[in-house]
């Protein structure tokens, strides 16, 4: 059981968190990133696969290459808003990769041989291999901010260029690159609500009792 305190601690970080896209130079502990690391670990995976790997990048060079691969997957899908103007603006100004102020940069990756050719669970549904290193990516976002710091999902890119920028094999799935650092700027509400671009959906719009569409 949880004491009334530590329950809504969990709830302050899981409303708390952000993806964040501005960063400070400012070193991160190496104890901070090997509890942030274990608590992606203990995420939850179908059949006990663990499918995921975490590539830490430090290296200024490799993150500006992590960077160009992001920002000109970025620029290749504003074409996609060209007719509506103001929209695609917004798009273009959006900070959507952090990667070269932050200290870090998380790759994490998704090994779907993981547990050999029939793992409980993933030979109904293939993709829970990718729903699993989600979770643990999920996980790892939580830790993060309690420990004070921040993390941004970095998701425009073609998974070839990081592959080859990160000497990842053919098999693996790149997932996603998650930027972590400190940061000056940690927003009440998400970057992109903040910017007009959506808003955050009634929830009881999305709930369902017993069949879809039966409310």
């Amino acid at each position: 059981m949880f004491s009334n305190e530590e329950r809504e601690a969990i709830y302050k970080v899981i409303h708390r968190r952000r993806d964040i896209r501005s960063f400070r130079p400012d070193p991160v502990s190496k104890e901070k990133i090997e509890r942030i690391l274990l608590a992606a670990h203990h995420g939850p995976s179908v059949g006990f696969m663990q499918p995921w790997n975490f590539i830490i990048v430090t290296s200024k060079t490799i993150k500006e290459k992590l960077a160009w691969a992001a920002d000109k997957e970025r620029r290749a899908l504003a074409i996609h808003y060209e007719e509506k103007e103001d929209k695609e603006a917004k798009f273009l100004s959006l900070k959507v990769e952090g990667l070269k102020e932050a200290p870090i940069t998380i790759c994490v990756t998704c090994d779907p041989t993981r547990g050999g050719s029939h793992v409980l669970g993933r030979n109904s549904i293939p993709e829970t291999d990718i729903l699993s290193t989600a979770c643990a990516i999920q996980n790892m976002w939580l830790a993060a901010c309690a420990e004070g710091l921040a993390m941004g999902w970095v998701s425009f890119y073609k998974k070839n260029d990081i592959r080859s920028i990160l000497e990842i094999p053919p098999y693996i799935e790149p997932v996603a690159l998650m930027s972590l650092g400190y940061t000056d700027e940690y927003p009440e509400k998400p970057l992109l609500e903040l910017a007009g671009w959506e808003k955050r959906q009634d929830l009881e719009q999305l709930i369902f009792r017993n069949q879809w569409e039966e409310k």
